[in-house]
């Protein structure tokens, strides 16, 4: 499970801006974005690069 959905309503950005800046398509991001299917490590830090936060912060824990 991720957090991208919270982090880009928290941060007001789109999907299709995401998925834009990604290079993949809409839907691809929107399997990400309703937890469909998971990014790879690499993707997902490349999320994390574009939207500036640490990639922890696209995770959810067990304490969450």
């Amino acid at each position: 499970m991720n957090r991208i959905k919270e982090v880009l309503e928290e941060r007001g950005v789109k999907q299709v801006w995401l998925a834009e800046k990604l290079g993949k398509s809409f839907n691809t991001v929107n399997g990400y974005v309703q937890n469909r299917t998971q990014p790879s490590l690499e993707t997902l830090y490349e999320i994390a690069a574009i939207l500036n936060i640490n990639v922890k912060e696209l995770l959810v824990t067990n304490d969450d």
